[in-house]
């Protein structure tokens, strides 16, 4: 059997592997990896607001509803 060839690197992981070709510290991998999550996380959030606001949704509606 062969191997598949894999897919083409995006272009985020092409500038991660050019930041991580440099040396940096454990210290400073753990804040790049806290800034993407942050990143992310803030992006969710934003998409999750949008939602609410175009279905127009209420905190009573939330806490109103059966669990």
């Amino acid at each position: 059997m062969g191997s598949q060839p894999s897919p083409p690197l995006t272009n985020v992981q092409l500038e991660l592997l050019k930041l991580f070709s440099m040396d940096v510290s454990d210290e400073e991998i753990l804040e790049i990896r806290r800034i993407l999550a942050r990143y992310f996380m803030e992006k969710a959030i934003r998409g999750a607001t949008q939602i609410w606001e175009e279905k127009g949704y209420t905190t009573e509606q939330l806490l109103n509803e059966p669990s």
